[in-house]
């Protein structure tokens, strides 16, 4: 598994020293460096065409759906602008705003862009990722046994923090935090926080999942519950199942048998219906109280989010978050929930420059898993960002997700090349099957 260009290795390289970037909080400065260089370089290879390199050419134009993607950040940058001016402001706070969105929002067009356009394989993330598995597993023993040795939660805040961010978590190293509501331990690893080391948790399986090598396999896989587990967070328990299983169940669509099941069950519903009803909501009240006070938070802010979008920026929203009172926690408003949080930042023009691309991206995928093993991963890798918007703002987090960026633009070079690929095999004009006609 070596690689085989500059791109490879910059992608490697990058993933296997995620625990050492972590080790000085330089994460969150390392995901939008690393995006926009590679994206340079995808859009410097497509320009120069045949002078690049043998090794770094581009295999393809940019599909369609990356151009969407592409868009659609445009257009949310353009929202930002406009919520700004509206709301006057001012200039600096535009520019500080505006370089927020080249760390997070550009990040969803450029990592697939670059997965798209460099020649990287996709067995070089799917490898990269259980190194960070093994790395994880390594310190797991250090990180397990803090608490109950006197260590501190927090190490250090990294000098880095000057450069700017969300906030010092992005910059901090931690061991393992207290959860306020329990006051028991929570691992987040290398994540800002527990919940979200839990759905990087879920990407690390999906990945591991892919592994051909049986050792580095089981270490991401590993690695992977452990995250979810130590996390404990009801989200990553949710994609565990949901986002391995339901990428591998869709090649059944296309039998049959499965819609021969699907009627019988359906007609199940008739005698068990109610029953399923009530136990489906007795499983919503339990996941909803196994962390009532974040609940109560999350549902709160939610709710003050969608009253302020529909009574003062319906079109491109407050151009950015506000402060929360004591009734969430000093939470901001716009934050823990990306779709909210975009209405009340960005109004329905930034709702829609999300929705849409992701939409049709999912619908993509959704198809192409169903006819071919290779649609299970990036399947997978959406889902997951799909059940993280529901509960996290995704731009603050696609730092940390640019390995299933990358992969997802791979998946569509993968497509596309499969589209041309009868043109390479068509039969020649003097095939045995034709009359040849010699020269007179």
């Amino acid at each position: 598994m070596t690689p085989q260009n500059p791109a490879e290795r910059l992608v490697f390289r990058t993933m296997a020293l995620t625990w050492p970037f972590y080790a000085i909080g330089a994460l969150y400065v390392v995901g939008p460096v690393l995006a926009w260089i590679m994206g340079g370089l995808a859009v410097l290879v497509l320009y120069l065409g045949p002078a690049v390199r043998h090794d770094l050419r581009a295999t393809g134009s940019v599909p369609g759906l990356i151009w969407l993607w592409i868009l659609g950040m445009v257009v949310m940058l353009v929202a930002l602008w406009v919520g700004h001016l509206n709301w006057g402001l001012g200039m600096k706070q535009t520019i500080k705003s505006s370089i927020g969105w080249a760390k997070g929002w550009a990040l969803l067009a450029l990592f697939p862009l670059v997965g798209a356009v460099l020649p990287i394989r996709r067995a070089i993330l799917i490898r990269g990722q259980c190194v960070i598995g093994a790395w994880t597993l390594a310190l797991a023993p250090l990180l397990l046994v803090a608490p109950y040795i006197g260590l501190p939660e927090r190490i250090f805040t990294s000098p880095l923090k000057a450069i700017g961010g969300p906030g010092p978590e992005y910059f901090s190293v931690f061991l393992f935090t207290f959860d306020p509501a329990s006051w028991t331990p929570r691992w987040q690893f290398y994540a800002p926080w527990s919940p979200f080391a839990a759905l990087l948790g879920v990407v690390m399986v999906l990945f591991a999942l892919e592994e051909k090598d049986r050792k580095w396999m089981l270490a991401g896989v590993g690695a992977g519950i452990l995250m979810i587990l130590a996390s404990k967070s009801r989200m990553g328990l949710v994609g565990l199942v949901a986002c391995t299983i339901a990428p591998r169940m869709m090649p059944l669509i296309l039998r049959s048998g499965a819609w021969y099941m699907t009627a019988a069950l359906t007609a199940s519903l008739a005698v068990l219906g109610t029953a399923l009803i009530t136990l489906a909501q007795d499983a919503v009240s339990t996941f909803k109280g196994a962390r009532a006070d974040s609940t109560r938070v999350r549902e709160t802010l939610q709710r003050i989010a969608s009253e302020r979008w529909r009574n003062e920026a319906v079109w491109f929203g407050h151009g950015t978050v506000h402060p929360g009172s004591h009734a969430v926690e000093y939470m901001p408003i716009g934050s823990h929930h990306t779709w909210y949080g975009l209405l009340f930042v960005k109004g329905l023009v930034g709702f829609a420059a999300l929705l849409v691309p992701l939409a049709l991206h999912t619908l993509i995928v959704i198809s192409d898993a169903a006819r071919h093993p290779r649609g299970r991963l990036p399947m997978g890798i959406l889902m997951t960002i799909v059940l993280l918007s529901f509960g996290e703002n995704l731009e603050i987090e696609a730092y940390m997700l640019w390995p299933g960026l990358v992969l997802l633009g791979v998946h569509l070079r993968e497509m596309a090349a499969d589209q041309t690929a009868p043109q390479h095999h068509e039969r020649p004009v003097n095939d045995s099957s034709m009359p040849v006609v010699s020269p007179a």
